[in-house]
């Protein structure tokens, strides 16, 4: 089944061009089934390159899915084209008395600032509250899931001795998860970030579990039953240029970056590098909209009600 978006997004010709299949707003609404509705706040800067690679994942799984994009409200994106957020985006106080199936939250480039001097930190604060009264199911990428780990546990983050750069092989610790149902032993995940959080200090006894990682860039997957949230600390949803975008965007700025690990052939900048994730990054987001409509309500007014958190449990 196709992913319902905007008919003039950007993200909806290349998502058509790969062979995603993509519905019109005018035939969704014609067919006699509820779509999952699926919320996406995008912090990142390339605002239509991360709405293409999350909606690319979503839009491969087998059900109607209606993705809605969200801002922070008063904070203004530098990046990004001001007619394109107003024309595709809604501020979260415009859609906070809304329910939603699922709800991502992406990463964002302000890891090296403390979580109180970010200027949107008390709004993120109240949509991770929020998540756990109008979501039912919540998926928060990179920075965002050190927020939330920290928001909800008190995890605190800490600097790498360098950037974590890379696409790293990532362990399966825990194979029996729903997660992780089909995954092999281990995977690669692109990883771009220059702060972790500790296995250490995960506090014992909040059902938090640790599904995934490496001994060098730290954990992967985190699951938080408690608040029906995947914490995904890397960048499964990257495309095959990312890094190397990023290392290029570095490189003529006169940052020193070293070339990102196990990612071009033979560590060769001048060779393509190969993408040794997608099967995984479509999997794992199978896996978490599959949860999601296995357990959402029919009705969408009930999502965040006592029954439906039951039964997602």
């Amino acid at each position: 089944m196709p992913i319902t978006i905007p008919d003039d997004l950007p993200a909806r010709r290349t998502l058509e061009n790969e062979g995603v299949v993509v519905m019109r707003e005018t035939d969704a609404v014609r067919q006699d089934i509820r779509p999952l509705r699926i919320g996406l706040l995008n912090l990142m800067p390339n605002k239509i390159r991360t709405e293409t690679q999350f909606a690319r994942l979503i839009g491969a799984t087998p059900l109607q899915v209606e993705l809605t994009l969200v801002r922070i409200t008063d904070h203004v994106a530098r990046h990004a084209a001001a007619d394109h957020m107003a024309t595709f985006y809604r501020a979260w106080e415009d859609v906070r008395t809304e329910r939603f199936d699922g709800f991502v939250v992406t990463g964002a480039p302000v890891e090296l600032l403390p979580f109180e001097e970010i200027t949107y930190w008390d709004e993120l604060r109240r949509i991770f509250d929020w998540t756990q009264t109008n979501v039912h199911r919540c998926l928060t990428i990179c920075w965002a899931a050190q927020a939330a780990v920290r928001h909800f546990h008190g995890v605190p983050k800490h600097v790498l001795p360098r950037k974590a750069f890379g696409v790293f092989r990532q362990r399966v610790l825990a194979p029996a998860s729903p997660w992780l149902r089909g995954f092999s032993d281990t995977f690669s995940t692109p990883v771009s970030r220059r702060t972790t959080v500790r296995r250490a200090d995960i506090p014992g006894g909040r059902g938090l579990a640790v599904l995934a990682g490496n001994e060098e860039t730290g954990p992967c997957l985190i699951d938080d039953p408690a608040h029906r949230t995947l914490h995904m600390f890397d960048h499964l949803e990257y495309d095959t240029a990312s890094l190397a975008e990023e290392y290029a965007r570095d490189t003529r700025a006169g940052v020193a970056i070293a070339i990102p690990k196990h990612y071009y052939p033979d560590d060769d900048p001048a060779r393509p590098p190969e993408n040794t994730w997608r099967s995984h990054a479509h999997l794992l987001f199978a896996n978490w909209i599959d949860a999601i409509y296995q357990s959402t309500p029919f009705d969408l007014a009930a999502v965040g009600t006592p029954a439906a958190m039951r039964r997602s449990a």
